[in-house]
């Protein structure tokens, strides 16, 4: 998506070589009229997949799960890293590492949204290692629905995230595939 690549090339900051931080527009300022885009191209690579719920974790996924689920005419779901007083009862968990952290947090669904009728796509704002997808993958898995496949804003293909999930069988889409941060430069693969 080269409107998304562009505007990483513009205001993205590679803080290491294995680091990319993309706040001016993604995971604390947003760009409102880039996740219209985002989420307009997720449901053209999903469309006709019989989706009935985009499933996402707090707080970055959000804004991209969002527009892709008004696109798409679906529920938004997101897993909540924090325990709330609200949340409590039915909860479907899984415990995710953050990279960028390097904290593990406990993620939670309540049940009563999610089902064994629900056919579901995955939304987040990186694909790293995997960690986050595996979580997710779990929790919908323990709520008996099916997986449409995996929509990712950025990719970092260079580690392992989307070679774990090839291998177990899901259909993954990046809209930004960064091949290398090396040298303080992204560099995109395709």
């Amino acid at each position: 998506m080269e409107a998304l690549k562009q505007k990483i090339r513009e205001e993205g900051i590679v803080l290491s070589d294995q680091v990319l931080k993309v706040d001016a527009f993604l995971n604390h300022q947003i760009d409102p009229r880039l996740m219209q885009q985002i989420g307009h191209e997720f449901a053209r690579r999903f469309a006709g997949q019989g989706i009935s719920k985009i499933v996402t974790i707090e707080a970055s996924g959000i804004a991209p799960a969002v527009m892709a689920g008004l696109e798409l005419g679906v529920p938004v779901i997101f897993a909540r890293k924090y325990q709330s007083l609200t949340l409590k009862d039915d909860l479907l968990t899984s415990k995710v590492f953050s990279f960028t952290k390097q904290t593990e947090s406990t993620i939670a669904i309540s049940a009563k949204h999610l089902g064994a009728a629900d056919h579901v796509l995955l939304i987040d704002d990186f694909l790293a290692n995997g960690h986050a997808a595996r979580a997710l993958i779990d929790l919908i898995g323990q709520a008996g629905a099916s997986i449409a496949g995996v929509g990712v804003v950025i990719e970092k293909s260079f580690q392992s995230g989307r070679v774990d999930l090839d291998a177990r069988g899901y259909r993954v889409e990046s809209l930004a595939r960064i091949g290398s941060l090396a040298g303080g430069t992204v560099s995109f693969l395709e």
